[in-house]
């Protein structure tokens, strides 16, 4: 029988990846997404053109405590099990000082720190029947600090933390570790210019940027990897030695 995993923010960029990854290997996807319904169904019908059930789609606000709710219960209905859950979705805006205020706050604390958290209380017990994975998406900035970007990376600070603490508490059956990215992706929305890659990768030692299987090949390596747990692996082209 197939493993089945959830993947938040599955779409687009690495989520999609992830997915693209864990499916060529035998794995059920379950994919998560908010506002990319053109994208996650693309991919669902792709995926189940060539093995039939072998993905579903769930649309859910992060943001909405009931809908995360939703989206646990949803997620069990599909095959009914679990064997892993990648907390990947994530909102990436600067908030300088002057914009720190509640708005901005939930924003980026509810999909990057508390949906991950009440995702993996609700979905632990069936994990933990498969002895399953679960994996967070954080980032390598949380140990450098990122200029005008307090409130993010306060969440994926948390992420970290909660990381390390789940993997004590959910020991023995259900292994709990984090992939940091480095230079993989420009932000949503943007686009660098030759230029500002260049800045970006003289201060990498690999000399050159990732790409999206980077992280899905670490997930992959996690997920197969039985003696692994509590850790947090830099994917960064050795960035954050510098």
């Amino acid at each position: 029988m197939s493993k089945s995993v959830l993947i938040t923010g599955g779409a687009k960029r690495i989520g999609k990846s992830i997915a693209e990854v864990l499916w060529t290997k035998g794995w059920n996807i379950i994919l998560h997404y908010r506002s990319s319904s053109k994208d996650a169904m693309s991919l669902v019908n792709n995926f189940n053109s060539k093995r039939a059930d072998s993905a579903f789609a769930i649309k859910a606000d992060l943001d909405d405590p009931k809908e995360v709710e939703k989206l646990v219960a949803d997620t069990l209905k599909c095959y009914g099990s679990l064997d892993a859950l990648i907390n990947n979705a994530s909102t990436f805006f600067p908030t300088p000082i002057s914009e720190i205020n509640d708005k901005n706050w939930e924003a980026l604390i509810n999909s990057n720190l508390k949906a991950p958290i009440f995702l993996i209380a609700g979905l632990a017990g069936a994990i933990d029947k498969n002895k399953g994975n679960i994996i967070n998406i954080t980032d390598i900035n949380v140990e450098r600090g990122l200029a005008n970007h307090s409130i993010y990376i306060a969440a994926k600070a948390g992420l970290d933390a909660i990381t390390k603490v789940f993997a004590r508490d959910l020991s023995p059956n259900i292994r709990v570790n984090a992939i940091a990215p480095g230079a993989i992706l420009e932000p949503p929305g943007v686009s660098w210019t030759k230029e500002q890659k260049q800045k970006i990768i003289r201060k990498v030692p690999l000399k050159k940027m990732g790409d999206e299987t980077d992280i899905s090949n670490a997930v992959l390596f996690l997920i197969e990897s039985d003696y692994v747990t509590g850790q947090i692996i830099n994917v960064d082209g050795g960035k954050s030695i510098i």
